[in-house]
């Protein structure tokens, strides 16, 4: 799985226009939102918690048009509470971002 960031930066640019500062606290709220949707994700126990995190996941993705992370997270909905490949494909496409931020 290859992250791709260029939808992101793209809207991450429109929102922050020539404001660098607002650039860097937008792709740190994400990294911040994300970081804490996985943690969710990864200690839910049950079908409820799961799906709440996945959703929260799925709605991130749309919201900077990450498609990535939308399509992660629609693997999770339709996965069971802690399957381990969806774990680390979050865990690896976090780790990915995180890198490039």
């Amino acid at each position: 799985m290859a992250f791709e960031a260029g939808a992101l930066d793209a809207a991450i640019a429109a929102a922050a226009g020539d404001d660098p500062a607002l650039a860097r606290e937008l792709r740190a709220s994400f990294l911040a939102s994300l970081t804490a949707q996985i943690d969710l994700l990864q200690r839910a126990r049950c079908d409820g918690n799961w799906q709440l995190a996945a959703q929260r996941l799925h709605g991130l993705g749309a919201s900077f048009h990450e498609p990535e992370l939308a399509r992660l997270a629609q693997q999770a909905l339709w996965g069971a509470p802690g399957d381990p490949v969806i774990l680390r494909d979050f865990a690896h496409y976090s780790r990915k971002f995180a890198n490039r931020a």
